[in-house]
């Protein structure tokens, strides 16, 4: 019995010896794995000096079609949506009574003409007569008259001629301007006329114009200068409400006379080519205005900024880990912004990955290009 006892006490020893000796191997922390990340390095790029405004998109023309003329609509002979040339038929519009009316009108200026014929030889013998002494000043003044009153009938008749023929042609409705037409308010077989309201809408589509409120010092002044700057000189960019810049330069060619007295600015106008027609009439656009002599600046995408309750930093990757900058910012430069301070050219900027990013993570780094493509 006591031999059993010594054997379970060297047993329980040797157990709580090997747990004594595991205990520091299951200490060790595990080595964090890096993690993957995109990045782009800062770059110094050419500046212009911007000013940023809200602007609208106008059509240069705009013209909304209506009908002149009373009647049924007899054809509609346009797509909605498409591009119309000046001059293009638009609507139909039944001829019928309009026909008639030419022919009634025109048959009463044959009869009028006819009786002013008439007068004119009752006239020529009248006068005829008075200097043979065989009629009377009465008679001739009469003929003199008729042949007035017949002459103010031709005329009359003339008018209501043009009057029917102008008419007939209203019940063709063609395109006044080139542009995109919209979609149409009457189908085939409807009643239209002058109070009908506008049946469609054509806008023009290049150029295109963008107008935007602006403080007059603002926009004329040169920050660096009290001399004015010409407008013309000011190139005009803008961008859509996902954050792209188009591809197109505009250039002021309108600034309104009189201000604004509720917000104290002025309204500026640009001429914005629209060769593809991009550009939409009544499109809400940021409208950028770039003068004087750009600057070298450093840049860096807007992706890879981050906000918290110090400001704004991002995560450069130094020796293998995400590192934190704090940084000062100037404007938006597309999907880019301007770094005052706090970063260094060349400065390798994670710009994906940022959601297992922390301070000292380590990190395995590659660039936003290569991994774009790779995707």
């Amino acid at each position: 019995m006591a031999r059993d006892l010594g054997l379970i006490r060297i047993a329980a020893f040797a157990v709580c010896l090997g747990f004594h000796q595991a205990g520091p191997a299951y200490s060790q922390p595990a080595e964090q794995a890096a993690v993957p990340v995109s990045t782009s390095p800062v770059e110094s790029r050419s500046i212009s000096r911007t000013s940023s405004f809200v602007g609208r998109v106008e059509a240069v023309d705009r013209v909304e079609i209506r009908a002149r003329v009373k009647g049924f609509v007899d054809a509609v002979l346009f797509s909605e949506g498409m591009v119309v040339h000046e001059g293009d038929p638009l609507y139909r519009i039944e001829k019928g009574l309009f026909d008639a009316d030419v022919q009634q009108a025109q048959g009463a200026l044959d009869r009028s003409i006819a009786t002013h014929q008439l007068a004119l030889l009752q006239l020529d013998r009248a006068e005829e007569l008075l200097r043979r002494k065989a009629g009377t000043v009465v008679d001739r003044d009469k003929a003199q008259a008729e042949e007035q009153r017949a002459k103010a009938t031709v005329l009359s008749d003339q008018g209501n001629l043009q009057t029917a023929k102008i008419n007939l042609g209203y019940t063709e409705i063609a395109a006044p301007i080139t542009g995109r037409i919209g979609r149409t308010s009457v189908t085939k077989g409807n009643v239209v006329g002058p109070d009908s309201g506008p049946l469609t809408v054509i806008v023009s589509q290049d150029p295109m114009h963008v107008t935007f409120p602006v403080s007059q010092r603002e926009f004329l002044r040169n920050p660096d200068s009290s001399k004015a700057i010409d407008p013309k000189n000011i190139k005009v960019r803008i961008q859509f409400s996902d954050g792209t810049t188009y591809n197109q330069v505009g250039q002021i060619d309108f600034v309104d006379v009189t201000v604004d007295r509720t917000t104290d600015t002025v309204i500026a106008r640009a001429s914005m080519p629209n060769p593809s027609g991009i550009l939409t009439d009544g499109q809400l656009v940021r409208v950028l205005l770039e003068s004087g002599a750009p600057d070298r600046k450093l840049v860096v995408r807007q992706s890879a900024l981050i906000a918290d309750q110090g400001g704004i930093y991002v995560f450069i990757v130094q020796d293998g880990k995400a590192v934190v900058k704090r940084v000062k910012l100037g404007a938006e430069a597309g999907t880019e912004v301007i770094v005052d301070d706090g970063l260094a050219e060349g400065d390798q900027v994670i710009v994906e990955g940022l959601q297992n990013v922390k301070a000292g993570t380590p990190v395995r780094a590659t660039p936003a290009t290569k991994a774009l493509k790779g995707s």
